[in-house]
């Protein structure tokens, strides 16, 4: 190997090397999405753009459908997801998590015109159940909701459709959209906001990276301590933050 292509490949591996490759779903608002000139947006997005900062590293977000984002970490493609991931015992066995970031629970959106009002209810063989695939409402679902009729679907959009249609009793998701599709959708369907299942948001990081994850943990114990959650609430979800504060529902941060 002669000298000039020795740098060019030391310098490319660390152009590479030097970029925080930030998987996520971008079809999650206020959280992960596309805003109107085209370019990711998003409390996430943010977030990851911060963490960049700290580690004095630059950021690609890379976008992938939610339930590719654990094996596109496995497989290297990426190097970390933020992407509102709930932090579940079966995902712990396959990548880290970093310290939480946000605390949120899983709700009901439901068909106006449905019997089912609580979780309770859910577990018949008349009900229909929609989540979405790769979630934990799809585990839930699926581990405690034997009975009922589970729809799994690739989109939010399509959930939610399924019950503003009456073709589905109940999306499970977290609170936080369950508020916002109920707010949207208000002549048909109603909600149960209070949560059956609390669940923790952190960062997915790859099995064994040790010194990323601890530098992730540093990151998020500083943006906290600066206000940086709050910075963000205010930013994107203020309205929504009043309102749930106003019926008693925890807000994530």
């Amino acid at each position: 190997m002669n000298k000039l292509t020795f740098i060019l490949i030391f310098c490319t591996f660390s152009l590479e090397s030097s970029t925080l490759r930030v998987g996520m779903e971008l079809s999650y608002p206020p959280f992960e999405m596309v805003c109107y000139d085209g370019k990711p947006c998003g409390i996430s997005v943010d977030i990851a753009y911060a963490l960049g900062d700290f580690l004095d590293r630059q950021t690609e977000i890379v976008n992938i459908p939610f339930v590719g984002l654990i094996p596109s970490l496995k497989n290297s493609s990426i190097d970390m997801i933020i992407s509102s991931l709930t932090v579940t015992e079966q995902r712990k066995r396959v990548i880290d998590f970093s310290d939480p970031y946000a605390t949120t629970g899983l709700s009901l959106l439901l068909n106006i015109n449905s019997e089912l009002n609580d979780i309770e209810q859910a577990n018949q063989k008349n009900v229909v159940i929609v989540v979405k695939s790769g979630t934990s409402g799809e585990i839930y679902a699926k581990r405690h909701l034997n009975l009922a009729k589970i729809r799994v679907l690739e989109k939010e959009a399509m959930c939610v459709l399924e019950v503003t249609q009456g073709k589905a009793d109940a999306f499970i998701y977290d609170q936080l959209s369950v508020y916002i599709n109920w707010k949207k959708n208000e002549a048909t369907t109603k909600v149960n906001l209070n949560p059956f299942q609390i669940e923790h948001w952190a960062f997915g990081i790859r099995k064994g990276n040790q010194e990323l994850l601890v530098k992730v943990n540093e990151f998020i114990k500083d943006f906290r301590s600066k206000g940086g959650f709050e910075k963000l609430a205010e930013k994107y979800l203020l309205d929504e933050a009043k309102a749930l504060k106003s019926m008693g529902v925890p807000f994530v941060f």
